[in-house]
């Protein structure tokens, strides 16, 4: 029953870290993103919704086309560990 809990709690821990790994480099970009087209807005006072959607939008398409590969293997990693362990313990 202990090792159970254990094993549920790690990998709940792990699959917290893996969502915040997966999740970072297109939140980063977006705020990296949102930062420059707003120093840009604030230097030229230009004051337009679609001057900063626009590039975050095209940025995150971006980074989600280069990092998906990786988060696929991260998650079917994390899966394939989840499914061994969580049947492992069920015996």
């Amino acid at each position: 029953m202990q090792s159970e809990m254990n094993i549920s709690l790690e990998l709940a821990r792990r699959g917290l870290w893996l969502l915040l790994a997966i999740g970072a480099p297109v939140v980063l970009s977006a705020l990296a993103t949102g930062l420059l087209v707003g120093l840009l807005q604030a230097a030229t006072q230009i004051q337009e919704f679609t001057l900063s959607f626009v590039p975050k939008m095209l940025v995150v398409l971006l980074v989600l086309a280069l990092v998906a590969p990786w988060m696929g293997e991260q998650l079917l990693a994390f899966a394939n560990l989840a499914l061994s362990e969580g049947l492992a313990s069920w015996h």
